[in-house]
């Protein structure tokens, strides 16, 4: 059986040491942001210890993986037991440089920062953490669109990767699937912030929705989130700019019936998280990606209950923050 080895100490923010990074991208004047958190006592950098993760079509990594509800971000709890973890902005997201079509009216260009594009800035920052410490595989995470730029990376680097972690990560569908909500594309959509708590709390049933996100999260949530948007303008108007890019592949590829990638030539270790209340990505969806995963190591799946498609931001997110360090931390081998 696997063995838990999540041994660390309670958590102490004074313990945490934050790093922030601003590396090239391979398009001049485009620079990408990564964050990095690790415990202060963190010395001896090992490829099974270290986690890069990206973020999904909308947020940045910022606004889905450190936001400190009550005092402790998902990027605090990974570094807490004792991992060291990147996260990464993909351009056009965060804090990472916008693309010149971002600059101006999202009706004068067509969608940009689309799922290859992705990609390359994922393998860009993995090269660099490579680097940076001197080791030779990393361990991934990612959920949703990030789910698909970590899934179609580890199927042509597996020599890169040590295991990889996704959280209802995108696959086909013959139903539509919400975040593209049709019409004509430009380079990127605006988010009204503050009115996503409706459709978030929307995608539970109704008897649920007063305790999935405690009192004061989501107003943190999206304080965190705004101040992610490089435009003033925008920011004061409480909007987000979106590419459009991931919008664009899921009509180019999931709604076409054309994978992006195939899931079967992944050869690392895999773990399928998924929340019980996910209409983003369905449960049939889902179990159907999973069982695309036949080049594993091995794999599993972890259904998070009561949790929907942001399970990590709720208030059962402790359930998948531990499934993920479990997994990532143990030492188990398939006979």
């Amino acid at each position: 059986m696997p063995k838990n080895k999540l041994t660390t100490p309670e958590f102490d923010a004074n313990q945490i040491l934050f790093q922030e990074h601003h590396i090239e991208s391979d398009t001049a004047g485009i620079k990408l942001y990564v964050r990095n958190k690790r415990r202060k006592d963190h010395k001896v950098f090992l490829g099974e210890k270290t986690i890069v993760m990206v973020h999904g079509a909308t947020f940045s990594s910022g606004s889905l993986y450190d936001v400190p509800f009550n005092g402790m971000s998902f990027l605090d709890f990974l570094a807490n037991e004792g991992f060291d973890v990147f996260a990464v902005d993909v351009r056009g997201y965060g804090r990472s440089d916008r693309p010149p079509e971002m600059l101006v009216e999202p009706d004068l260009n067509p969608p940009v920062i689309a799922t290859d594009t992705g990609v390359t800035d994922f393998a860009t920052v993995i090269d660099f953490v490579l680097r940076l410490r001197d080791l030779k595989a990393v361990n991934i995470f990612a959920m949703s669109w990030g789910g698909t730029v970590a899934g179609a990376y580890a199927a042509s680097n597996g020599d890169k990767v040590v295991k990889l972690a996704l959280l209802a990560p995108q696959w086909l569908s013959d139903a539509p699937i919400p975040i593209d909500q049709g019409g004509s594309l430009g380079s990127y959509r605006l988010v009204p912030v503050h009115a996503a708590l409706n459709r978030w709390l929307g995608t539970a049933p109704e008897h649920a929705r007063e305790r999935l996100v405690p009192e004061g999260w989501f107003d943190l949530w999206a304080q965190f989130t705004l101040a992610e948007e490089t435009s003033m303008v925008e920011r004061e108007l409480g909007k987000l700019r979106a590419t459009n890019g991931p919008i664009q592949d899921i009509r180019t590829y999931w709604r076409a019936e054309n994978p992006y990638y195939n899931p079967g030539d992944i050869r690392s270790p895999v773990l399928l998280l998924h929340g019980e209340w996910d209409i983003d990505v369905p449960l049939d969806l889902a179990r159907s990606y999973f069982g695309q995963l036949t080049g594993a190591a091995y794999r599993r799946w972890v259904e998070i209950g009561e949790a929907t498609h942001l399970a990590l931001m709720e208030s059962n997110r402790m359930q998948a923050y531990f499934e993920i360090a479990r997994f990532f931390a143990e030492s188990f081998r398939p006979e």
